[in-house]
């Protein structure tokens, strides 16, 4: 069975990004290869792993992880077979925690796939094509389904200090079901590279 974690990429208090992951894992847990028991979707958030700015001595392509909140956020990422992550777009780019939780570590993400869900004044597009260039060094792909959430088309906002209310437009179902489809897919296929490594590891 393939684990994809839905990852949360923010922690900033009143962030919208929960309420995103909630939407996904709903719509992932009714889709295909959840309802066949091919695929299982967990949420992931970083506010749970509090991860220091990066202090390893060693370059994490080492591996050889000297911190304990490394050593158990490496466990964690080890476990799944691919990635679901949602981000805002904070100035053009992923938050710094976001960018700080995949810095951390190496060989855990690499052959894995992953699908964006990005969300801002803009669907948050440009953070996900961020988040494309950043693991693609950490050998992981990016499946080409992207969902983008507009804050004023997707969201009732009605105080701008407050979280709101996600209400998605049906449109983005056909596209969240083609991101899963993907990720799936790829995650399946790039699992003998995965095999390989630990293999010779």
């Amino acid at each position: 069975m393939t684990r994809i974690a839905i990852v949360i990429g923010s922690t900033r208090p009143g962030r919208r990004g929960e309420l995103v992951a909630r939407w996904i894992k709903e719509k992932a847990e009714a889709h295909a290869t959840a309802l066949s028991g091919a695929a299982t979707y967990e949420i992931v958030d970083l506010a749970d792993v509090e991860l220091p700015l990066l202090n390893e001595p060693l370059p994490p392509l080492f591996g050889q992880y000297q911190q304990e909140p490394t050593r158990r956020w490496a466990e964690t990422v080890a476990g799944f077979d691919g990635f679901v992550v949602v981000t805002p777009e904070y100035n053009h780019g992923i938050p710094a925690v976001l960018k700080n939780a995949i810095d951390h570590l190496y060989a855990e993400w690499n052959n894995k796939a992953a699908g964006f869900v990005s969300y801002g004044v803009h669907g948050g597009v440009r953070a996900a094509e961020h988040l494309r260039q950043v693991f693609a060094e950490v050998k992981v792909p990016g499946v080409r389904s992207q969902v983008a959430l507009g804050l004023f088309t997707d969201f009732r906002i009605e105080d701008p200090t407050e979280t709101g209310v996600l209400e998605a437009g049906p449109h983005h179902d056909e596209t969240v079901g083609e991101l899963l489809d993907e990720v799936v897919a790829w995650s399946d296929a790039l699992a003998p590279l995965r095999d390989r490594a630990a293999a010779a590891a």
